[in-house]
């Protein structure tokens, strides 16, 4: 594909008369709109006004309840400057191949990024890695979500319950069952590489309708734009074919939820894994550089917990038996602990690497890669030491520190004065990220759900 710059833009774009621009919000949800092509070429440099509520609102358009610099009775709702990305420039396949591009929120005064604009979150936790330290951090991202043959329409008539998945049972690494909606399965993989966003693996997973995509592995910042548009990409793609695909961390009590396993490993500028060359720890088969990482890693979790698993439904995964960790825990080749860790005889030294099993498909990639990122960088450069040793074993995993059990416990810990959280992260950003989990919960607070009128309106 071209590579687009000032000078060729109106070239590249020679035959279009529209282009679609997106925007990420707090809840990794896309956000955009259609502009006419002279509309979008005047703004090219300049960039376009987009209003604060865009990062003041939840994912239902809801404002946040608590008042915030974004949204509410202190805020006057500006409009914030939408810059273009022309380093994103991709074709939407299944949308007649309109160009696509994302946008980065600065100040319209100062011309600074946007502290909160999760983009922006992501960039500076990749830049400073690579300016302070000269290595840049890579990732790959696993998802996993459920399939459905149902439409908005037909889900909101039966009430949200019951939705009927396009495949029975559990089939997971099935043959068979992809080839029941075999036009989805295979447009899937061919139309996300035609949008930039290649897939090294695609299939079945355990659970009625359920699968797994595996996003390769590329620089931080380019992949957390591949996996915020994988994710709108999916749903996308599924309703051309009449499916439902729904990222919700945990939609059925009864099978395990949906994972976002990220992957990450670090380069020097030599294009070296300093997780698999460099000087060597006390632990075998892993460099200092990989300890310190790893212990970043660890004595961040809890407080960043809320970027991993943010919303009331994401609690619902993180239980005992179902393949999910629950505690702050780590071990050589291990799936039963929070951070799996793939060295040597497992892997090669040159694909050395952590595999943070905690984070639900219902993350918002941009700021879930740039903690994970941040406690990495915070642990190499103060030298971390690791909370305890390995474990192998789930009931070893269990010994280990418990993860928050709800939202609201999650929160807590992020909003405290000495978090982890806010050394990496920033109390700006921490502060507008506390307020809208806050929100969250009370949204769910207030809610009467089906569980309390099953069990409470006739026999209490």
């Amino acid at each position: 594909m071209t590579e687009l710059t000032y000078d060729n833009i109106e070239q590249v774009l020679e035959h279009d008369d529209k282009v679609k621009v997106v925007m990420v919000d707090m809840d990794g949800v896309l956000r955009g709109k259609i502009l006419h092509k002279e509309k979008f070429l005047k703004s090219v440099k300049s960039g376009y006004g987009v209003c604060t509520a865009l990062l003041g609102w939840d994912v239902q358009d809801h404002l946040y309840s608590i008042p915030n610099d974004y949204s509410g009775s202190r805020c006057s709702f500006n409009d914030m400057t939408a810059k273009i990305d022309l380093a994103t420039f991709r074709r939407i396949p299944w949308e007649d191949n309109v160009p696509l591009f994302l946008i980065n929120f600065h100040d319209p005064i100062t011309g600074k990024p946007v502290v909160c604009c999760p983009r922006n979150v992501l960039k500076s936790a990749v830049d400073d890695f690579e300016k302070e330290m000269g290595m840049t951090p890579y990732c790959g991202v696993e998802f996993e979500f459920y399939c459905f043959k149902e439409s908005i329409e037909s889900l909101v008539e039966k009430g949200h319950a019951n939705p009927k998945p396009i495949t029975v049972g559990t089939s997971g690494y099935s043959i068979l069952r992809p080839l029941e909606n075999q036009e989805f399965y295979y447009n899937m993989f061919d139309w996300l590489k035609k949008f930039k966003i290649d897939l090294e693996g695609w299939h079945s997973e355990y659970g009625p309708g359920l699968f797994e995509a595996a996003v390769m592995y590329k620089e931080a910042k380019e992949m957390g734009d591949r996996c915020t548009l994988f994710k709108t990409a999916a749903k996308q793609i599924a309703k051309k074919h009449g499916i439902l695909a729904s990222f919700m961390a945990k939609p059925h009590q009864q099978y395990p939820g949906t994972s976002g396993h990220i992957h990450i490993s670090v380069k020097n500028k030599q294009g070296e894994n300093i997780f698999g060359i460099g000087e060597p720890s006390h632990i075998p088969n892993m460099t200092k550089n990989m300890v310190w990482f790893l212990a970043g890693l660890l004595r961040g979790l809890p407080s960043i917990l809320p970027l991993l698993a943010p919303t009331i439904n994401s609690y619902k995964r993180l239980v005992e038996n179902f393949w999910a960790p629950t505690t702050v825990s780590w071990g050589i080749e291990s799936r039963n602990c929070a951070v799996r860790v793939l060295v040597p005889p497992y892997n090669s030294p040159e694909s050395a690497q952590l595999e943070l099993r905690v984070p639900g498909a219902d993350m918002n990639p941009h700021l879930a890669l740039a903690a994970v990122v941040r406690c990495g960088y915070w642990g190499i450069k103060t030298q971390q030491e690791l909370p305890h040793g390995p474990s192998q074993t789930a009931e070893e995993a269990a010994s280990c520190p418990r993860l928050a059990r709800t939202l609201q416990e999650a929160t807590a810990a992020m909003d405290a004065k000495d978090s982890v959280a806010r050394k990496v992260l920033g109390d700006e950003f921490v502060n507008h990220y506390v307020i809208s989990r806050k929100h969250e919960w009370n949204m769910w607070q207030n809610a009467v759900t089906d569980y309390e009128l099953k069990r409470y309106m006739e026999l209490i």
